[in-house]
């Protein structure tokens, strides 16, 4: 079989030294919720005199669904676990009183999230009094301790899997700030002192557990009073644990998420630095690509996933080949031939590591070297021992010197020259701003680069200059438009957000997709303020003059191009044939989807609307242009 060269050299996804393609088990979480459902979590979050009268145990339920759904677009090979505590009814595998896991048929307790978990959880407020009740597990003249047995099912659950493949996480939602209140004596210390042994025992197995607070409309949530020993706060971690006074019940759920989308590690590198002497680094991606989730192809029948399978047939007697095929390259008039073994040998011609090649001043590192988003790396001392020390006695001399590192970072599938720049700590009143490390900048050989190239319109033409006056109009422009504490936290992928809306709709049965806001839309009421408007249209009367509409159609010495020639008549031929047709009556009865694209176009281009896009984007248009 003849070898493709681009196949032979092609990144490959499942290359482990592929960062962006890292083993799904090594990045698994699981995740154990446990909800408070005692009497007063029923209670309203807000007071007499609001619109609003969510309870406590509504915005856990809430928040817990919402976080299903984005795991899914995050990684749905995520596993969960939904524990009810305080409850009338009881279902565990440890028979706990006053523990219930909530589950769905075909599933196990801790497994994938499913679109019947989500459904169900959505819906359970209806019917939580009923099938699984409400009651004060923690009373007085009683040795029962409902926390203690939530944390025993929690950590019994994440038995599961090993700490190093998979992050064990239990996240608690509860507005008791002293779950043994009603308790006194030596029976209280007895109770506070078993939940404390537990609660260590669970992180000695690598479970962190996570406390989400609720505040009561009455009272604010003090966490000193028994959690801070929980999670062990202490001085500082302490006093910033609690949200502000003022923070709004409403913000659970985008605080649940940015908890759910912790920073993984990508993997470990071996720096070698020189003469034998290595360290170890462990790699952490600052920013990844998101994309929508991999497709998979179902039997039409038992809706059961299909197994890609190939095989080869002989060219000349169509039978199929048994054994295993050899590859080949043509060279002059041979056929050289390849094992698999030596086409592996031929790919591999780095080991992986990181090797240090020497290191520059700060200076000669350019903004446009910056291929792609950069690698935090820091140092571990799992498998070798004091490479920290050494990472820290390299990393204070960069700074120093004001040096960076120039080093290779081979792998099979893209081989790299890479800048290693060190970032000192940053320290603010609010806690740490930036880490120490350094960052792992993937530097372009010289075919990448491209030098920049003047375009004149003649040789003897100068080439445009913009004037002072220009100048400054354009800079009250920039200031007139200026984005107020931008951020690309700001603005959510539109086409992901509407691709993952639809799957939500289709697979929660829900009768209409989720609104989904495009924060990348201009700001229009903004960009019609009359400060705005008056800079603009200073800024294109100082380029274009009083003249612009008739400049715009003309070119040179007044000459009409033929190219504006050509656009204008498109134009003119769209708003004669769009006339042909009554729009409204085609948009109000479903007719636009039996037009051509062609034909929709003639709308798009009479109404100055973009012309790129699909069908159904296209049809999308036009009815959000007649405001249907």
């Amino acid at each position: 079989m003849e070898i493709d060269p681009d196949d032979l050299f092609r990144d490959d996804e499942d290359d482990p030294d592929n960062e962006l393609f890292q083993e799904r088990e090594s990045t698994k979480e699981l995740v154990v919720y446990l909800v408070d459902a005692s009497p007063k979590m029923f209670t309203t979050t807000c007071p007499a005199g609001d619109r609003k009268d969510d309870t406590h145990f509504h915005v856990a339920v809430s928040c817990i669904a919402q976080s299903l759904k984005t795991q899914i677009i995050n990684n749905s090979y995520n596993e969960v676990a939904i524990c009810f505590f305080n409850t009338r009814e009881k279902r565990n595998l440890q028979d706990l009183n006053g523990v219930y896991v909530f589950n769905v048929a075909d599933r196990e307790y801790l497994d994938r999230p499913t679109a019947r978990l989500i459904k169900e959880i959505d819906n359970i407020e209806e019917s939580f009094m009923s099938k699984i009740g409400s009651q004060y597990g923690i009373v007085s003249g009683s040795r029962e301790n409902s926390l203690y047995n939530v944390l025993w099912v929690a950590q019994a659950l994440l038995r599961k899997g090993s700490a190093k493949t998979a992050d064990k996480r239990v996240l608690l939602f509860t507005n008791e700030d002293d779950p043994f209140g009603s308790i006194k004596g030596v029976i209280k210390t007895d109770m506070m002192r078993t939940t404390l042994q537990r609660t260590r025992d669970a992180q000695d197995l690598g479970i962190s557990i996570e406390l989400l607070p609720l505040s009561r409309p009455d009272s604010d949530f003090n966490v000193s009073t028994f959690y801070s020993d929980l999670l062990g706060l202490k001085g500082d971690d302490l006093a910033l644990f609690m949200p502000a006074a003022g923070e709004k019940l409403e913000d659970m759920k985008d605080q649940l998420r940015k908890r759910m989308f912790k920073k993984r590690l990508v993997r470990k590198i071996t720096f070698s630095i020189a003469n034998g002497l290595s360290i170890q680094l462990s790699s952490y991606a600052l920013i990844r690509p998101t994309l929508p989730g991999a497709i998979t192809w179902l039997d039409s029948v038992t809706n059961r996933p299909l197994k890609t399978e190939r095989s080869f047939i002989c060219a000349d007697t169509g039978a199929l080949v048994q054994g295993s095929a050899k590859r080949f390259q043509p060279y002059k008039t041979e056929n050289i031939k390849f094992s698999v073994e030596e086409l592996s040998e031929i790919k591999r011609f780095s080991t992986g590591h990181l090797r240090l090649l020497g290191f520059k001043p700060l200076n000669c590192l350019k903004e446009f070297h910056n291929l792609r988003p950069s690698t935090f790396v820091f140092p571990t001392d799992e498998e070798l021992i004091g490479s920290t020390c050494i990472f820290i006695a390299l990393h204070r001399s960069m700074l120093r010197l004001k040096r960076f590192a120039v080093a290779f970072y081979g792998s099979s599938s893209r081989p790299q020259l890479v800048a290693l720049v060190a970032q000192d700590e940053i320290i603010s009143a609010g806690g740490q701003v930036e880490p120490p490390g350094m960052h792992m900048i993937y530097l372009p050989y010289s075919e990448d680069i491209r030098n920049t190239e003047e375009l004149h319109t003649g040789s003897n033409v100068a080439p445009p200059h913009a004037n002072d006056d220009q100048t400054r109009k354009a800079a009250a422009l920039i200031k007139r438009f200026d984005l107020k504490d931008f951020s690309v936290f700001q603005f959510a992928n539109p086409a992901l957000q509407r691709h993952y809306a639809v799957l939500q709709a289709l697979a929660l049965e829900e009768d209409e997709i989720p609104e989904i806001k495009d924060e990348t839309v201009p700001d229009e009421e903004g960009m019609s303020r009359p400060a705005f408007v008056s800079a603009l249209e200073e800024f294109k009367q100082s380029v274009y003059g009083d003249n612009y509409e008739e400049e715009n159609d003309a070119v040179g010495n007044g000459k009409a191009s033929e190219t504006s020639k050509k656009r204008k008549a498109v134009s003119e031929n769209a708003v004669k044939e769009s006339g042909n047709y009554d729009w409204v009556d085609l948009a109000d009865n479903g007719k636009l989807k039996d037009l051509t694209v062609t034909q929709l176009k003639y709308y798009l281009t009479a109404n100055n609307l973009p012309l790129a896009g699909k069908k159904e984007a296209l049809i999308s248009r036009i009815l959000t242009h007649m405001g249907k």
